[in-house]
């Protein structure tokens, strides 16, 4: 069935749940994941120029050692739970794009993850990252609450 399974991680608590059940079903089935991190680029207003070198640094960093952390938190469990597991954080201003990108690059054939839980006009008027992969994959998505 699935072979190579792409979870795609922010940190939050509906993502986490989401690394446990793509987890769960790499362990049935014998198959390996990839985790992936997408760090938004850094944004700064152009009359802020004076700090923006130290504030793109600083924000650069920091996102990193977040990246670092939540694809940590993946291969802990993976390797608790005997599921062979890659993992890399990727800078996309478009995070949908770059989750697409690495499932077709690294060939996975599913991705697992978390719904955000925006409800009813807001989830209308922002829409989410979730929805943009389900509508543009090539591949099936399992989406987990």
């Amino acid at each position: 069935m699935y072979k190579h399974i792409l979870l795609p991680t922010d940190g939050s608590e509906v993502s986490r749940r989401a690394v446990d059940q793509g987890l769960e079903l790499a362990k049935t089935l014998g198959a390996r994941v990839y985790a992936l991190h997408v760090i938004l680029p850094f944004q700064a207003l152009s009359y802020m120029t004076q700090i923006i070198p130290e504030s793109e640094t600083s924000y650069t960093e920091e996102s990193v050692r977040w990246a670092e952390h939540y694809l940590g938190e993946v291969r802990e469990k993976a390797a608790q739970a005997g599921v062979p597991c890659d993992s890399d954080f990727v800078f996309e201003k478009h995070p949908c794009d770059a989750i697409l990108d690495v499932a077709k690059k690294r060939g996975c054939d599913l991705i697992v993850m978390g719904s955000h839980g925006w409800h009813g006009f807001t989830k209308l008027l922002l829409g989410s990252e979730t929805q943009k992969v389900l509508v543009r994959s090539p591949l099936p998505v399992l989406v987990c609450r």
